[in-house]
């Protein structure tokens, strides 16, 4: 049937749920509903506002082991890791929560003789929030959150790959006393989505996702001049000098490569290293990288799940082929890893050596277990390369030099800058992206003007 999204575990290839798409009916209730719940919880003071959504983190933290188990079997990532993401996901609300105050507080101007001046600000109304399957939890929060405290309501699409998702996220405000129809959850088909998009019952759209989706929002949302966050893609470099710690570098590196299958939008794709410490470098990433187990998520030992999809390993596999078929080196053997095999979302993890910007695993987004990794002359080979991207999310550079670093981030086209660690979201920091990485801000108090508009009060006094 047409009308039910069907969720397949990539751990055994068996449905692990299903969900009715919802009818068009429930969709326009949904909205209306949302639009008339929204005018009385942005009349709630922040302080009230802060205590359901405190009481709704309470609510999702105390479910932890069924969350994280219902992760692990929608999506695949290793159970042993799984309870992270609902760390994760913690710490970001309960910092947007605490930053609301300040954030959502009045600016008040200079004083001016015989005026009052100051500017408010105010909710948008319903925000429509598209989440994707890979980091669920954390990346829905970043919008979800700080929506929600600023006045609006907020409806969650998530990804069919993920549907409990949503619905463990309302249930927890549900728990938690959030009046009825403030944050609701739908689950849609493509074409109801976009729909839901271009039409006046919502006025902002939060989307996280692939370029291509992106560009769908802003085909679906031109001429409503409603605003719109793009949270899409990345192939993000990391560069090591020849005075880093190498054994940190290391670790640091290979793990913000290969964490979550190296599904990640911010995850390390691409790692330039100083021509002085590169055979140090690649022989120590390497021995790690081997020691990796690739297994059923479900396994404890297991520390590399499978891939969403075996669509998804395929197309890895299909980079890794044509690299090599350029001349790079794959340094590990894949039948060193007993789960690997093609026609399924299990594959081994690589690291390519000899690699250049004409390959395809050097330019295209991976999304996947393997890494590139490129020698490099100085500093100046390495800010060329890692700018040499239709991506910009975050970049990082490993060094003892901090001031050296700083003046290389400086030079980078990029949304976030590391120095000594990547593939990290601070929730206090701006998260948002350049070129094709996206547009617009959420986290931090930044991330508060994408949700609310200013309104001027000018007031003369009699």
């Amino acid at each position: 049937m047409t009308n039910m999204i069907r969720t397949i575990s990539p751990i055994n290839g068996e449905v692990y749920v299903e969900r009715p798409l919802a009818a068009t009916n429930e969709i326009d209730e949904t909205l209306i509903k949302a639009r008339l719940a929204q005018q009385t919880w942005a009349a709630k003071s922040v302080a009230e506002r802060a205590e359901i959504c405190s009481a709704a983190v309470d609510a999702f933290v105390a479910n932890k082991e069924v969350i994280a188990n219902e992760l692990t079997w929608q999506m695949g990532r290793p159970i042993r890791y799984s309870q992270g993401e609902v760390g994760g996901y913690e710490e970001r609300a309960r910092y947007m929560i605490e930053a609301a105050s300040d954030a959502l507080a009045p600016l008040k101007l200079a004083e001016k003789a015989g005026f009052t001046r100051y500017i408010k600000r105010e909710a948008l109304g319903v925000v429509f929030v598209v989440a994707p399957w890979n980091f669920p939890f954390m990346t829905a929060v970043n919008a979800v959150m700080p929506a929600l405290m600023a006045g609006n309501a907020v409806v969650l699409k998530h990804s069919a790959q993920t549907p409990l998702c949503a619905e463990r996220m309302v249930e927890s405000f549900e728990k938690a006393g959030l009046p009825a129809g403030v944050f609701q959850y739908l689950h849609l088909s493509h074409g109801d989505t976009e729909s839901i998009i271009a039409s006046d019952k919502v006025d902002y759209v939060a989307f996280t996702g692939s370029v291509g989706g992106g560009e769908m929002v802003e085909k679906a949302a031109a001429g409503t001049f409603k605003g719109i966050g793009l949270e899409l893609g990345g192939k993000d470099p990391a560069y090591v000098r020849g005075d880093a710690d190498i054994d940190q570098a290391v670790d640091t590196a290979i793990d913000g490569a290969f964490f979550n299958s190296g599904q990640s939008c911010c995850g390390i794709e691409r790692i330039y290293v100083d021509e002085s410490v590169y055979d140090e470098f690649v022989e120590k990433a390497v021995a790690l990288v081997k020691a990796y187990v690739l297994g059923r998520s479900d396994d404890e030992a297991t520390t590399l799940g499978p891939l969403v999809k075996t669509s998804a390993a395929e197309f890895v596999r299909g980079q890794v082929a044509d690299a090599v078929a350029q001349g790079a080196i794959a340094h590990i053997d894949a039948s060193d890893f007993a789960m690997d095999e093609t026609g399924t979302p299990y594959l081994a993890p690589q690291v390519l050596t000899g690699v250049d910007h004409s390959m395809r695993i050097m330019q295209e987004e991976s999304f996947g277990p393997v890494v590139g990794i490129q020698k490099v002359s100085d500093d100046e080979a390495a800010i060329l390369l890692m700018n040499d991207s239709e991506f910009g999310l975050t970049a990082s550079v490993f060094t003892k030099d901090i001031e050296a670093g700083i003046r290389i981030g400086e030079r980078l086209e990029t949304g976030t800058f590391f120095i000594n660690r990547c593939d990290y979201l601070d929730p206090a920091l701006a998260w948002t992206g350049v070129k094709n990485s996206g547009k617009g801000c959420t986290l931090s108090s930044l991330g508060y003007d994408y949700l609310t508009r200013p309104k001027s009060f000018h007031i003369k006094l009699p």
